[in-house]
């Protein structure tokens, strides 16, 4: 039969999508790959305070330009730097940026069985401080980063990879810095990091969270007065009987309860997977007249859904005297206060005012760095994205979160970057026997340090990819 030339170009068409499909990475040298980074990365002390993430810089700074990456270094001071590298797209659509810090939370060597620094592997867990808050991220966006470089993988939008110093309490020497004096190189649509999960209870995946909004840390400093004078005669003035009295209140007060579009999405689709039992309380919250039953269980069983309906206030510090026979003058606790997205600071502090109903204690805002407040959408294609990466990685849904911590997540979402925050396979167990992010003996599931890798390439080739 005689094949025209019409004919043998459009065969040529019809069989050329097969053959330029996407090459796909070869995962076991991809695990393999970031087992040692992972490790590495863990084993340089990066604690803050006092905060020096030089040394993982350097080393990010080697790996990435070793694979023909240019990197960038931005630093307020010498030793707290932060590294941006760009892969290079089309420019049809706006840039991706994949954001972890290289700072840690301090640790007391003593209270652990493996070194904190270690990177110990043991039982099929990695053990170090770090392996979920946040050198986890930090490994899955250095290995999304190198395999779409050495794939060429053609990108239809820039992908920035930025890996920040200081969120551990010192936010000016990273995302503020990096924010307030560099935000061209890293100016994007959409940002993955820190915040979110995916939550496995009893070995098995309940589902992904992804945190798109978040409460704003702040301070209330509470300053009792009274008269001094010796401890055997009692004074009614006593300051720090004024102070414990107005502490108890604080405990005890409640904010009004408020919903936004992310927490009532939440307790929604949380009932669509939950035993009927708590899928009843969860819709529950949604109705008006059944909330405050529900809020009540809450404060009771789970007090991190009544964290989710409400401003909190949480005695932290107390601070008073100087002799154990001197009444004293002055008494003075501070309390941690998280504020809801869409709650006024102004209000709430009058609100703690008159719960605490006393003229010689003073309610006062103390000093903190306050975050941004903002609210990432769940109709962008980032979310659907996410959406996708999780039913086909780990078979679950995926719900939106509010954070109840602070992320640098914030001070992008004012500038107008929508944010996503994702982490990997965490057993609810794990926190309550003090191994969860902050503990004593921080770990991950080896394998599902692999699996988060292959979420997040998921994710990004889905947005970033050219189609």
């Amino acid at each position: 039969m005689k094949i025209t030339a019409t004919a043998f170009a459009l065969c040529v068409l019809l069989a050329a999508p097969t053959k330029m499909q996407r090459a796909e990475p070869d995962w076991p040298a991809i695990d393999a790959e970031a087992l040692q980074h992972f490790q590495a990365l863990l084993k340089f002390d990066t604690s803050d305070p006092p905060g020096n993430e030089q040394p993982a810089a350097d080393y990010l700074r080697q790996v990435l330009e070793r694979e023909g990456l240019p990197v960038e270094i931005f630093a307020l001071e010498g030793h707290r730097p932060n590294v941006v590298a760009r892969l290079r797209g089309s420019g049809a659509q706006r840039p991706l940026l994949l954001m972890g810090h290289t700072d840690v939370v301090n640790v007391d060597p003593a209270r652990w069985t493996f070194p904190p620094f270690g990177a110990v592997r043991d039982g099929g867990y990695i053990y170090a401080r770090g392996t979920l808050d946040d050198k986890d991220n930090l490994t899955a966006s250095l290995m999304v980063m190198l395999i779409l470089k050495r794939l060429k993988v053609p990108l239809a939008r820039d992908v920035i990879f930025l890996a920040e110093a200081g969120e551990e309490g010192s936010t000016q020497f990273g995302v503020e810095h990096v924010v307030n004096q560099h935000f061209l190189a890293i100016d994007a649509e959409y940002c993955l990091a820190e915040g979110g999960g995916v939550r496995r209870e009893g070995g098995q995946v309940q589902f992904a969270g992804v945190q798109t909004t978040e409460k704003i840390p702040r301070r209330i400093d509470l300053i009792a007065t009274g008269v001094a004078g010796h401890a055997s005669m009692p004074l009614e003035s006593n300051a720090l009987v004024h102070l414990a009295s107005a502490i108890e209140k604080v405990a005890r007060w409640e904010a009004p309860i408020r919903l936004n579009e992310t927490t009532a999405t939440y307790f929604q689709r949380l009932a669509e997977i939950s035993p009927p039992e708590a899928a009843a309380r969860y819709r529950d919250v949604l109705v008006p007249g059944k909330v405050l039953e529900v809020d009540r269980y809450f404060r009771q069983a789970e007090p991190r859904h009544f964290a989710l309906l409400h401003t909190t206030a949480t005695p932290t510090i107390a601070e008073s005297g100087y002799r154990i026979n001197v009444i004293p003058s002055e008494a003075k606790a501070s309390i941690d206060v998280r504020t809801l997205p869409n709650d006024d600071p102004t209000e709430i502090l009058e609100l703690v005012r008159t719960a605490i109903g006393d003229p010689a204690v003073r309610v006062e805002w103390g000093p903190r760095n306050l975050r941004p407040t903002g609210v990432s959408r769940l109709d962008s294609e980032a979310f659907k994205a996410i959406e996708a990466a999780a039913a086909r990685q780990y078979g679950t849904v995926t719900i939106p979160m509010m954070g109840t911590g602070g992320t640098d997540m914030a001070y992008l979402r004012t500038r107008g970057v929508q944010c996503y925050g994702i982490g990997p396979a965490i057993d609810v167990e794990d926190g309550p026997k003090g191994f969860g992010a902050h503990s004593d003996q921080e770990r991950i599931l080896e394998r599902e340090l692999y699996r988060f890798v292959r979420f997040n390439w998921d994710i990004v080739t889905s947005l970033a990819a050219s189609k």
